[in-house]
C-alpha cells in the first residue's frame, strides 16, 4: 500500500511537473520585475560585472534568472535590465 501511494505521488509529480518558485511566478512581464528588482535579475556575479551597461546595479540570483531567462532578450545573462 504505502509503495503504491509513492508511486502514484511520484507519477504525479512527473506529469505535472515542479512547482515554480512563488517570486517568480507573480512576474508576467519585465515592468512587474522592475518593480522588485530595479536592475533586473542576473544568472552570476561575473555577468553583471562584465556589461557594466545597466542604470541599476542587477540582483544576482540563479534560481530565479533560470525562470524568467525567456525575459533576456538580448541573451546577456541579465533579465530585465535597466
Amino acid at each position: 500500500m504505502r509503495n503504491s501511494i509513492a508511486a502514484a505521488l511520484l507519477a504525479t509529480l512527473l506529469v505535472v511537473g515542479a512547482p515554480m518558485p512563488a517570486e517568480a511566478s507573480k512576474f508576467k512581464n519585465c515592468t512587474a520585475v522592475n518593480k522588485v528588482h530595479k536592475g533586473g535579475v542576473a544568472k552570476s556575479a561575473e555577468t553583471v560585472n562584465a556589461g557594466g551597461k545597466t542604470k541599476n546595479q542587477p540582483t544576482v540570483d540563479a534560481k530565479l534568472y533560470k525562470t524568467l531567462k525567456s525575459m533576456d532578450r538580448d541573451k546577456d545573462g541579465i533579465a530585465c535590465e535597466k
